[in-house]
């Protein structure tokens, strides 16, 4: 209890937090206790402070410092430059690709010397050997992972880079590890877990609720169409509610729709990965200074972002999920002040969304890695893999992961070797197996997607359920809600959602299936169950069949 009393003072007087948020205080207790800890909350939650205080705090008792590893130098910046407000100049580092060598040396000193508390990283610089040794010597507090999604094949921004993070954790002695994330849905969270090698960690799941932003889907016909609805929505919205984002599919949309939008006299701009660095951070300065009305994005543009004022976030195009989904929409209404975000859906775009999730296994490159590593008769650098296959290093770090998820090669200090006697091909076809399991589960979060924007139910109890969560009663703030309203003069959706409580398989109970395994109750709605299932994704079945048919049993 001291060390919360401790833990709860220290965040008021050093970080300007009189009161903690729920889950904030028992988070920091874990990590200074030792304990492992995701922390799947909404940007401007507080997901930093948990690890923050507690950093802070075993720094003040052992003048070791904490390991961040963040994906994006923006974040970087803006977390250096929140926490020098708070602790003072020298309190945080950073090291990556925009400091100059002079400056890299300095960090070191500074978190060597005991000076600094935080050491912020960027992941690829955890795969320079010397970085990893010297972090070593450090002897961390903690070891926390930023965007944690990144590290999952199945989140929605994954980044190969990020996937050594559970290595180099493994290598530093396994030091206390927090992932962080604004959204999650279950099985990310599992592979997040998994990835990092976490043991009986605290999983806090918080505040996935945004009630002051209403949720809309308008459904389309023709592309014409749409394309012209949300030019005038958009043209709308900013004039009347103030600064919004517009997401497209493609680098093209959104340099048409931003000069269009320029045409209707707006400030707006086109933010894309292909446009130059400089580009994009006057882009984003820009946003951030409030001189722009609308920002023009593909998903390139928004992570951990934490501005309060976005009235409205619309969608000319359906994303690849509802774990992307619902973190790009909640950038609006950070300020707790009413904000929208609406979807434009015409079933036709599926098909453009399922040709860009697909990454389909390619045995004939599996094997070409295997063979490479086989022959080389010692660990082989992903550099000479690169060179003895021909194929991208990028391309190298995708195949590696598939064969290290099968078991096939394991990745140490001086590279990759075989991990299992089986011949080759078996390991392949392992691998194999795996990626389909994948590819199914994705096609399935795609139909999730599909589902959410043709439902009549309660869109906000849709997606609260698709990320593990009862809300019994209808929200009363989304279109479906409203026009049931409209139509029976009611308070909202009449849609029938069961209660965790009234059902043979309760909501979030673990149920099994003969042919598809062990799955997860997620949704009821009217007659359709919906379980998630490891191996296949997300499943509807008719609740009928699956009493008459006997097709589900508590696990």
């Amino acid at each position: 209890m001291s060390d919360d009393l401790a833990l709860a003072a220290l965040a008021a007087s050093s970080f300007s937090l009189p009161a903690l948020r729920d889950g904030q205080l028992a988070g920091m207790s874990a990590l200074v206790e030792g304990r492992d800890v995701l922390a799947v909350m909404p940007t401007g939650y507080g997901k930093s402070a948990t690890y923050q205080v507690a950093a802070r705090y075993l720094h003040n008792q052992t003048g070791r410092p904490a390991v961040v590893v963040s994906p994006l130098i923006a974040l970087q910046e803006d977390q250096l430059d929140a926490l020098t407000d708070h602790l003072g100049d020298g309190a945080a580092v950073a090291i990556n690709s925009s400091r100059s060598d002079s400056q890299v040396e300095a960090a070191w000193q500074a978190v060597e010397s005991g000076q600094a508390t935080f050491l912020f990283l960027a992941p690829e610089q955890l795969a320079k050997q010397e970085t990893v040794d010297r972090l070593k010597k450090l002897d961390i507090t903690m070891f926390v992972v930023d965007e944690a999604h990144c590290v999952s094949a199945w989140g929605h921004d994954f980044r190969p880079d990020y996937l050594d993070v559970g290595s180099v954790r493994e290598r530093l002695g396994n030091p206390p590890v927090v992932g962080l994330t604004a959204t999650a849905s279950p099985p990310v969270r599992d592979e997040i877990v998994d990835r990092l090698g976490m043991k009986d960690p605290l999983i806090l799941v918080r505040g996935f609720d945004r009630p002051n932003i209403s949720l809309d889907v308008i459904r389309h016909q023709e592309d014409k169409g749409k394309r012209k609805a949300v030019l005038e929505q958009v043209s709308a919205l900013a004039k009347t509610e103030g600064m919004g984002l517009l997401y497209a599919a493609t680098r093209k949309d959104t340099e048409k729709y931003a000069a269009k939008l320029v045409e209707n006299g707006l400030r707006a701009e086109a933010y894309h990965a292909g446009r130059p660095a400089a580009e994009r951070e006057r882009i984003h300065q820009q946003f951030q200074d409030d001189h722009l009305d609308v920002v023009v994005a593909t998903t390139a543009f928004g992570m951990g972002i934490d501005k309060p004022n976005v009235r409205f976030v619309v969608h000319a195009d359906i994303p690849e999920s509802l774990d992307a989904y619902y973190q790009e929409i909640g950038r609006a209404g950070r300020d707790g002040e009413p904000a929208s975000a609406i979807l434009h859906y015409r079933a036709e775009d599926l098909g453009l969304r399922k040709f860009f999730g697909t990454h389909a296994p390619d045995p004939e490159a599996l094997l070409a890695v295997l063979k490479v590593i086989k022959n080389a008769g010692a660990p082989a650098p992903k550099t000479a893999l690169a060179e003895l296959t021909g194929f991208p290093a990028r391309r190298v770090t995708a195949l590696v992961n598939q064969l290290e998820d099968a078991g096939a090669v394991t990745t140490g200090k001086r590279g990759i070797r075989l991990g299992s006697k089986a011949k080759l091909p078996a390991l392949v076809g392992r691998a194999v197996d795996i990626a389909e399991a994948r590819q199914r589960v994705d096609e399935s979060r795609l139909t999730m997607l599909r589902a959410y924007a043709e439902t009549d139910g309660c869109r906000r109890q849709f997606v609260l359920a698709y990320f593990g969560e009862d809300m019994p009663e209808p929200c009363g703030n989304c279109d479906a809600c409203i026009d049931a309203a409209n139509d029976a003069g009611g308070p909202g959706s009449t849609e029938h959602l069961a209660s965790s409580d009234d059902e043979t398989f309760p909501l979030q109970s673990t149920v099994i299936h003969k042919e598809w395994g062990q799955g997860l109750v997620m949704r009821y709605e009217d007659d359709v169950i919906t379980v998630l299932f490891e191996q296949e994704g997300y499943k509807t079945l008719s609740r009928t069949a699956v009493v008459e048919h006997d097709l589900l049993k508590p696990a």
